[in-house]
């Protein structure tokens, strides 16, 4: 019997790796949720056609979402500090494939934008959901790389989306694909519940071992802090001056979230990003369908390349911020900003030929999304555990206000203008980012410089 307890205590003290079936999870969920919302334009041919829409109208359809999601990002992360992820979170997973079902079943205009409207309500719970998930599961050395996987789901749905949804128009037809596409999102909800709990200290899945592991963020002494600093700082002493490292106390009250600039710097910056991210979503597969004339398979293939570039952008740059830059996050924004004014302009000059087009975009996506993650993971350096929701709440709104902002804006300049403004616009909106990214420090908790060392 002793030695049944020795063996049993020996399994729990051995460190699990369950955090990555959680990362799993998490992928799936926001892959779904990412299909839920990036079939819309595909279709968007087809209900232009159906409804008799301006561009003007579809850029409103597509930006209600947003305004939905937006609208609920704030409350979903006060309600997720308060009373935790688990419950909650599965049940938006569950309203978000009914509100898909919904728009399939729209007959008319009015229809269409309350179940946008709907959809955005239901999934915005899920963003904020998952970064508190990643929050209180990884150690701060892998919470880049967990929000670089988690980001990459949401691009790895448009890659995989246009072919399925132009194989489903042709053989059955538009509304079939939200009907076909809101299945999912009922299993996965119970999955959820099921497997990953609030904390890792309340799942039956994860070792002692590996909850001691996730909580390794020791703060050290103030009185050491000095001394510290400084062997961080030498080790990337010209990038620590360029980026403005300075140390910082968690920010451990709403009042200090809401008046610290570096974090509202970091929302409009989000807020920019993602207009770009959600004015390519929305717009080209119609500009590969109406400027390019490609047949609705080849728009499908050509389409999915930037997001094939996204997948692999945001797990390259989640890697970049966590191990080559040691934690750092700005300088992947930086790279992502500035690359990204570049790539949007060029489009103005794209081929017409849909292999070196797809290369183009593939880059596009890639350069995009390098540093895309980690205007999510910034706040996690300013905020306290506590106090994180709120902040990515906040930080996800001005996400989810430049998602409603961008593919209207564009819809309204096609009605007036041309693509080449488009894209010039995008360009502006990176390099405004840029720019603001400039104004923000790098913030280093005092509990990061031992592990920035790998102490």
């Amino acid at each position: 019997m002793v030695k049944v307890v020795h063996i049993m205590q020996g399994i729990v003290a051995e460190k699990t790796k369950f955090r990555w079936v959680v990362l799993t999870m998490i992928f799936v969920v926001y892959m779904i949720a990412g299909a839920d919302r990036a079939n819309i334009g595909v279709v968007i041919p087809f209900i232009k056609d159906s409804f008799k829409m301006s561009n003007t109208d579809i850029g409103a359809m597509t930006s209600l979402f947003y305004i939905g999601y937006a609208f609920i990002q704030v409350p979903a992360g006060h309600i997720f500090g308060k009373q935790g992820v688990r419950g909650i979170f599965s049940i938006s997973i569950i309203l978000t494939s009914m509100a898909t079902y919904f728009i399939g079943m729209a007959s008319s205009v009015f229809h269409l934008k309350a179940a946008r409207v709907l959809l955005g309500l239901a999934e915005g719970p899920i963003n904020i959901g998952i970064v508190t998930t990643i929050n209180r599961w990884f150690p701060p050395q892998e919470k880049g790389i967990a929000t670089g996987v988690f980001i990459s789901a949401i691009k790895f749905a448009p890659a995989v989306v246009p072919p399925i949804c132009a194989f489903i128009i042709l053989v059955a037809g538009w509304r079939e694909v939200f009907y076909l596409f809101a299945l999912p999102g009922f299993i996965t909800a119970i999955l959820w519940f099921w497997l990953v709990k609030d904390s890792p200290q309340e799942s039956p899945f994860c070792s002692q071992g590996e909850v001691s592991y996730i909580q390794s963020t020791r703060l050290v002494h103030a009185a050491s802090a000095e001394s510290q600093e400084k062997k961080s700082i030498e080790s990337l002493e010209w990038l620590d001056r360029m980026i403005r490292t300075t140390i910082v106390q968690p920010l451990d009250t709403n009042r200090k979230v809401l008046l610290s600039w570096d974090l509202w710097g970091c929302t409009i910056g989000y807020f920019l990003m993602v207009g770009i991210t959600y004015a390519i979503m929305t717009w080209v597969p119609t500009y590969l369908v109406t400027v390019k004339k490609f047949s609705i398979m080849k728009m499908g293939f050509v389409a999915a390349a930037p997001w094939l570039g996204a997948m692999l952008g945001n797990i390259i740059g989640g890697w970049l911020s966590d191990k080559v830059f040691a934690q750092r996050r700005k300088p992947v924004m930086l790279l992502t900003t500035a690359s990204t004014v570049f790539m949007m302009y060029s489009l103005v000059y794209s081929p017409n030929d849909p292999v070196v087009l797809a290369l183009v975009l593939l880059l596009a996506g890639i350069l995009l999304n390098l540093g895309y993650s980690t205007f999510l993971v910034y706040p996690m350096a300013i905020a306290s555990k506590e106090r994180y929701p709120f902040a990515a709440s906040i930080v996800n709104t001005g996400g989810s206000l430049g998602g409603a902002f961008a593919p209207l804006v564009v819809g309204m300049i096609l009605d007036g203008s041309s693509w080449d403004m488009v894209f010039t616009f995008l360009a502006g909106s990176s390099l405004l980012t840029f720019l603001l990214l400039l104004t923000m420090i790098e913030p280093m908790q005092v509990g990061q410089i031992n592990r920035r060392n790998g102490e």
